[in-house]
């Protein structure tokens, strides 16, 4: 792939892109029912918790990108000015970020996974990327797992990713949130399922692949099961129980999150277990450390059990 020459980078960050068309393998078979980024965390969609944060950095506009079960997105975001980009054929990171380019208007965006819970001040990454010379800069933190980011004594360029370019094994954990100028966009192809990675090392290599290093805040990938529930344990992102459940007298709650609609028959025990909107529980019912996702009423025992 040839790859274009650089330009001086662009104006405000205003817009965003939403990845939300990824299929939620490690989160089945909750994904079954819903796209993971729709997933509840305390009673709102987890895109919704991405787009909150990214307003509070003065974002006003979204674009999503969707593939798995697209008709769950419909009634979505109406406190937001979104625009959906659904992908027939999934096109990745780099392909979907490529499809948005006429939407982007040859404006500068922040993108963010869909499945990233986080509290980072996005208003720093911004600054960051709007105060260098940079077409992308990427938002890292210094703790965690899949540490692949390598950076320059000056902690600002990303110098390798991965060891790929074998100059430096890694530092740094990758958040999924990143700005990119709309020249980046030149670098890749149109049409094309692509990693948006094989740009990313480009730029690298060249010593304009920029970082800053969040460590303030929360970020959690909430792309697996046990994560989904550790958030649930250690968030306080409102009330456990939803004003519109209706939790039964004689029932037991204990460190869990009942979704609106969701009723919870007398004698049923739930403990550190998480109740979708909408979901029943019986009375016999004793769950601890369950996720209840389907339609379908759920009675006794059960423990660490998707229902």
């Amino acid at each position: 792939m040839k790859f274009p020459a650089l330009a001086i980078k662009g104006g405000g960050v205003k817009s965003a892109f939403i990845l939300g068309a990824g299929l939620g393998n490690r989160l089945r078979p909750l994904t079954n029912h819903l796209p993971k980024p729709l997933v509840p965390v305390f009673h709102r969609p987890l895109a919704e918790w991405a787009m909150l944060a990214c307003a509070g950095a003065g974002i006003g506009r979204f674009a999503v990108n969707t593939h798995h079960l697209p008709r769950a997105w419909d009634g979505f975001g109406t406190d937001f000015q979104v625009t959906f980009f659904h992908e027939p054929v999934l096109l990745e990171t780099g392909g979907g970020l490529k499809n948005i380019e006429s939407w982007l208007g040859g404006e500068p965006v922040l993108v963010h996974n869909g499945d990233i819970f986080s509290t980072l001040p996005l208003e720093k990454l911004i600054a960051a990327h709007e105060a260098s010379a940079s077409l992308v800069t990427l938002a890292l933190r210094s703790e965690g797992v899949a540490q692949h980011i390598a950076l320059d004594a000056a902690g600002t360029r990303v110098v390798d990713i991965r060891n790929l370019l074998g100059k430096a094994d890694g530092t740094h954990v990758f958040t999924g949130i990143y700005c990119v100028s709309p020249r980046f966009l030149e670098w890749i192809p149109a049409g094309e399922k692509i990693s948006v990675i094989p740009a990313f090392l480009e730029l690298a290599k060249i010593g304009r692949l920029g970082a800053i290093v969040l460590d303030d805040g929360v970020w959690l990938d909430l792309g697996d099961r046990e994560s989904y529930l550790q958030a649930h344990r250690e968030l306080n992102l409102g009330p456990g129980i939803h004003p519109q459940a209706r939790v039964e007298a004689g029932a037991t709650v204990e460190r869990s999150i009942i979704g609106a609609g969701t009723v919870v028959a007398a004698g049923a025990v739930i403990r550190d277990s998480v109740l979708w909107p909408g979901t029943r529980v019986l009375g016999d019912a004793i769950l601890e450390s369950c996720i209840v996702f389907s339609s379908n009423p759920v009675g006794g025992p059960h423990r660490n059990e998707d229902l």
